[in-house]
């Protein structure tokens, strides 16, 4: 049986209420002196594990991974994994994220540019969420968008706030999808997923949304699986897009690229999880200014890709 794999999140305000909490040190300190699997991420590791004394060089554990930041955190995970069931699975895990070793695709591609303008207001920001949806999608996107100071309304498509995403992640929405549709957004993201993407699919009031999205010509956006959802409604139609290689087939008529992110006119669409960090900065990028996405980039510690500099 496998040792617990206790991680501390980083965040300066999170890990400075994590190193106050006695029974979490004492937890953790045990795992360092049995030499069992513990970790810590971004501000953590000098704020939390600093002052336990389990940074000091004769009591470092076997047992311990740290990262540098949120920007990490995939390789940080894979890490874990790999020490908790091995080479292999973590390999396993990394190619079903499509995460690369390389640069062989670039990062972004854009056709038809336009300027992404929203007036003078701070841009608004729709993320729908169902049972289902990827979490690392919905964080991901949420907390790059809020960094760069976008107001970002979360809607549960499910009949309570509290939705389970596809790993069995808890996430509580903002608002219900029904009080969303009061307002109009600049942008409309749809996570991925598949189950979360089928039932995305089925929300009468998020086709509205997205139909009006269009109509409107507003900007609207899909990570993997919800790409079908944008297909089905018509909204790739004579558009450039990216996709995972689970998605292809239903997407035959469309003209598929293979960057990691893929803007055209006031499209934005991304391959998959490993790539949602890109489409996330580069919504940024759109929105605020390469400056600002440079900035959120840094505090991420994401290496902001040369091309968009």
């Amino acid at each position: 049986m496998h040792s617990i794999n206790f991680k501390r999140q980083g965040g300066m305000p999170g890990s400075a209420r994590l190193r106050d909490c006695d029974v979490l040190r004492k937890i953790t300190c045990r795992q360092a002196e049995e030499n069992s699997l513990y970790g810590a991420i971004c501000a953590a590791p000098a704020v939390s594990l600093l002052p336990w004394g389990l940074l000091k060089k004769k009591k470092v554990s076997r047992g311990l991974t740290t990262s540098r930041g949120p920007g990490t955190s995939y390789q940080f995970a894979l890490s874990l994994a790999e020490q908790l069931f091995g080479e292999s699975v973590a390999k396993e895990v990394a190619e079903l994220m499509l995460m690369r070793t390389d640069d062989d695709n670039a990062a972004k591609k854009e056709f038809n540019k336009v300027e992404w303008s929203v007036g003078h207001h701070t841009p608004s920001v729709l993320v729908p969420i169902v049972h289902g949806s990827e979490e690392i999608e919905v964080v991901t996107v949420v907390d790059i968008l809020r960094r760069a100071k976008a107001k970002v309304i979360v809607a549960s498509v499910e009949k309570s706030l509290e939705v389970l995403a596809s790993q069995g992640t808890k996430i509580v929405a903002d608002i219900l999808i029904g009080d969303a549709q009061e307002s109009p957004y600049d942008l409309i993201i749809l996570p991925g997923g598949t189950a979360g993407a089928q039932r995305l699919s089925k929300s009468r009031i998020l086709k509205k949304l997205l139909k009006e999205q269009n109509s409107a010509k507003r900007i609207y956006g899909a990570v993997y699986s919800s790409l079908a959802i944008l297909q089905k409604q018509g909204l790739l139609k004579d558009k450039r897009t990216t996709a995972h290689p689970s998605v292809l087939v239903k997407l035959k008529d469309e003209e598929i690229n293979g960057a990691k992110v893929d803007i055209d006119g006031k499209l934005i669409t991304s391959e998959v999880l490993a790539t949602v960090t890109d489409f996330a900065l580069a919504i940024v990028s759109k929105l605020f200014g390469n400056g600002r996405a440079r900035s959120v980039a840094e505090g991420l510690v994401f290496e902001y890709p040369k091309e968009c500099m």
